[in-house]
């Protein structure tokens, strides 16, 4: 039987906002579980979302990951970078029909599903603009306004294997409707982006927080319709806070950049997040000294809850 090739695996932090403690233990079991059968690590900093991103964020994540001990083969990618080829793959589904203009708002998609807005919550698009215009130059012409791009989802539900989740299926088309893939400044849409430069630089294992499992369905349906191979799925637990509430940027939760300046030993860091995450090793510990205890096996199927005492230890740990 031929040997597998080596695996590829990424690091892909957005440089909106500083990395906190959950990000840590994500990338340190993204880099674990790829370093553990000797395989590469590539580096891409998804930078498209140009009003988010902050400046001085992309070099400030590099610093965080390098402190925790991390490293990665090759040049880092700047998602910013390759334009012309994110938007070929657009040009790729629009040439197969497969997209069609769109000039609704997130204030008309909720207006015609008669909801209220809710935050973050995602509102399926219920299809108005789908066989409306015949280009983006009628649908700007005919309304006067800025026009996106939106992929005709397949109907059905979609099975996606994952190597640690349990199994599960989405029907994107029920949950979600037609999701744009080219935003309304001609900007190539987050999930196409991923699902292309995942192909670009050839990785083939993508872990991650499982908030992101049903993304993988709507990247599987992408894969296929651009004719891409899909990785292999990785989706663990998130880090929550004592009240069961996940970490994030905006909610001003505690910043590797915060835990750096205070003097923090980066070993602690990575000391907790192993233990946490089923690896018997020391209170303080390199990522390449834990790197031999790494199983998925091991690996906790509930969110890693980071009590206050087990913060203020971390925060002290000089």
């Amino acid at each position: 039987m031929p040997e597998r090739p080596a695996p590829v695996g990424r690091l892909a932090p957005s440089p909106t906002g500083q990395l906190h403690l959950g990000h840590a233990r994500s990338f340190l079991l993204a880099w674990w579980s790829v370093r553990s059968r000797a395989g590469r690590v590539v580096l891409r900093m998804e930078d498209l979302d140009a009003p988010r991103v902050r400046p001085g964020m992309v070099e400030a994540a590099v610093r965080d990951l390098e402190w925790l001990g991390l490293d990665w083969d090759g040049p880092m990618l700047l998602q910013s970078a390759g334009m012309e080829r994110l938007r070929a793959a657009v040009s790729q589904l629009s040439n197969a029909g497969l997209t069609y203009p769109c000039v609704c708002s997130r204030a008309d998609v909720r207006a015609a599903l008669g909801a209220p807005q809710q935050g973050d919550v995602e509102q399926r698009y219920p299809g108005t603009c789908r066989g409306r215009f015949d280009s983006i130059e009628t649908a700007s012409a005919r309304t006067g306004r800025e026009v996106s791009l939106r992929f005709r989802v397949p109907e059905g539900a979609l099975a996606i294997a994952d190597a640690f989740a349990a199994p599960a299926a989405f029907d994107v088309q029920t949950e979600v409707g037609d999701f744009m893939v080219a935003r309304r400044d001609g900007t190539p849409a987050y999930q196409l982006a991923v699902v292309v430069d995942d192909a670009f630089q050839e990785v083939t294992e993508v872990l991650r927080g499982d908030d992101l499992l049903p993304s993988a369905a709507r990247q599987a349906h992408l894969q296929r319709a651009l004719g891409l191979a899909h990785p292999s799925w990785v989706h663990v637990p998130l880090v929550v806070d004592a009240s069961g509430r996940r970490f994030a940027k905006r909610a001003d939760d505690l910043s590797l950049a915060e835990l750096r300046a205070r003097g923090v030993d980066p070993r602690a860091l990575v000391g907790w997040a192993a233990r946490a995450s089923g690896l018997d090793v020391p209170e303080r510990i390199s990522p390449r000294e834990a790197l031999a205890e790494f199983s998925l096996a091991k690996l906790p199927h509930e969110p890693v809850r980071l009590d206050p005492e087990t913060l203020a230890k971390l925060k002290s740990a000089r």
